[in-house]
């Protein structure tokens, strides 16, 4: 029976996994974002690093427990070396968009044969013009990162498709006492050049005309209203819409996160004010459902980790290996850039699919008293059983959060398994 679900899902979604994956561009930007892999991985550990598990509010400093002293230093290390610990990941994670701009462009001018080398500085540079604007005499970050990744890979196909016209159109200087290396430096100009003039000029006018560059005027135009997210439905419907636009290379977590986390913030709060009186926590929607909209990252790629890391693919076993401590910390950039799951057809499906799943069960869970609502505002990075556990201080919450890891596990399987055998395909023909 399982063999025949998976063979009729096969031959629905190879044939489209197929299309998009042999399509140039697509091709460039998933090729480009496993270029950026090994350093985002690397980032997203020393985040880990500089947020150790535990909240200080819930522990006596005076404690002679040796494990809870040793927190409460890393703690307190953490918290006056935050800069310095978190360095790695800002000039890795925190610049993914920048890396990626090279990244697409390199590997995509390689199926034009154009020079990679000069695609890449060109699509960076052109990058840099739009994305990072100066203030006070310094660049502004802020959308160097994933918040920038979504216009990093227009950017970068555009810059490569302009420079791929010139070609064609064989604007070049020309000369046989030219020596190469000076002819191939002043042929680089010419499509920066036109790079600059189109999509920097393109830039200037929208800035003239809206106030904003174009990341923020993007931003501005996804971010959801504030007003839908405190019931089950519109806050399922803010999480699929975040998931949603990591699909096409858009941090969707970055743009729903005001929302969802204040919110959880605020209501977590208010219960934690019932339980102080005496009182039975009521608001469903608290951080607790934050945390399990992002149980393993978005998308609960926890299943998918678990998967990938016994898979008969050398790539997608390799990927979930370095994968996993992250992915139980809520850091699922690895899996998501590695497999990748952004514009896959056939991992899209669990991806959207199982946070709905999650948040459904955990609002009805706690309804019927099956869990303990959120009082306790847990640290962040934290892993996602520990997080379930100091969400109540209720074992039961515990218990819940494993069960929904291992229901991510059944959810992502059967699509999984899909991917894998195309994974298969290509590194045997290899």
């Amino acid at each position: 029976m399982e063999n025949k679900f998976l063979s009729k899902l096969e031959k629905v979604l190879l044939p489209i996994g197929d299309k998009i994956g042999n399509q140039k561009h697509l091709a460039a930007i998933s090729t480009g974002m496993m270029m950026t892999l090994s350093l985002i991985v690397v980032g997203s550990l020393f985040l880990i690093l500089a947020n150790p598990p535990i909240n200080v509010d819930l522990v006596n400093p005076e404690t002679q427990n040796i494990f809870l002293k040793f927190m409460l230093n890393w703690k307190k290390f953490a918290i006056e070396n935050y800069a310095i610990l978190t360095k790695p990941f800002n000039f890795t994670m925190g610049i993914v968009g920048l890396m990626t701009s090279f990244t697409i462009a390199y590997a995509l001018s390689g199926n034009y044969n154009l020079n990679k080398s000069t695609s890449g500085l060109i699509s960076m540079i052109i990058f840099l013009l739009v994305a990072a604007p100066i203030e006070n005499n310094s660049i502004v970050m802020t959308y160097l990162g994933a918040d920038g990744l979504f216009i990093a890979i227009i950017l970068s196909l555009l810059t490569v498709e302009i420079t791929m016209l010139i070609e064609k159109l064989d604007w070049k200087f020309k000369g046989e006492h030219i020596p190469p290396a000076v002819l191939s430096f002043m042929n680089a100009l010419i499509p920066l050049l036109v790079n600059i003039i189109i999509i920097y000029g393109l830039s200037i006018t929208i800035f003239v005309y809206t106030g904003k560059d174009i990341p923020s005027l993007i931003m501005m135009i996804l971010t959801p209203a504030l007003t839908i997210g405190n019931n089950i439905w519109g806050y399922v419907a803010i999480v699929v819409f975040g998931n949603l636009l990591w699909l096409f290379g858009i941090n969707g977590t970055s743009i729903i996160f005001p929302l969802v986390f204040s919110l959880g913030i605020a209501n977590t709060g208010i219960n934690a004010e019932l339980i102080k009186s005496g009182q039975e926590p009521q608001m469903l929607m608290n951080l607790q459902m934050f945390r399990v909209a992002i149980l393993g990252g978005a998308g609960n790629t926890i299943g998918l980790v678990i998967l990938m890391m016994r898979s008969r693919s050398q790539q997608l076993k390799s990927i979930g290996k370095l994968s996993f401590i992250p992915g139980i910390c809520g850091i699922n950039e690895p899996v998501i850039f590695g497999t990748p799951i952004i514009l896959n057809p056939i991992l899209a499906i669990p991806f959207l699919f199982m946070p709905i799943v999650s948040l459904s069960l955990t609002y009805v869970a706690q309804k019927i008293d099956l869990i303990s609502m959120g009082y306790i505002v847990d640290p962040s990075f934290a892993p996602f059983f520990i997080q379930g556990y100091l969400s109540s201080m209720d074992i039961r919450n515990l218990i819940f959060t494993i069960f929904i890891a291992v229901l991510s596990i059944i959810i992502y399987y059967p699509f999984f398994k899909i991917h894998e055998k195309h994974m298969l395909e290509i590194e045997n023909s290899i």
